[in-house]
């Protein structure tokens, strides 16, 4: 199936999955090098409220958070909401 075909490419590290809130399931494809793990290549996304579509911005990145002792950190995700730049032009 698709999603399986999908799983796959992640596995393998040719795309991520983008948690933006929508509950639909988001791919974007991994930039050359891309390790999508919670300590190498997190970065954030960005959702228009307007046009409904999620971007990657992949040049910033989620700084690593210390967390007490015994949290264990499986997934970090940072998703900034508002109007992206074709939405805010028009």
């Amino acid at each position: 199936t698709l999603y399986r075909t999908l799983k796959t490419f992640e596995e393998k590290g040719l795309v991520h999955q983008i948690d933006d809130g929508t509950n639909i399931s988001k791919f974007a494809l991994c930039e050359p090098g891309c390790n999508c793990e919670i300590d190498q290549d997190l970065h954030l996304h960005f959702h228009c409220g307007n046009c409904d579509k999620t971007v990657c911005l992949t040049e910033h990145k989620i700084p690593h958070i210390n967390l007490p002792q015994g949290y264990v950190a499986e997934d970090a995700n940072l998703v900034i909401k508002g109007i992206c730049d074709s939405c805010s032009q028009h």
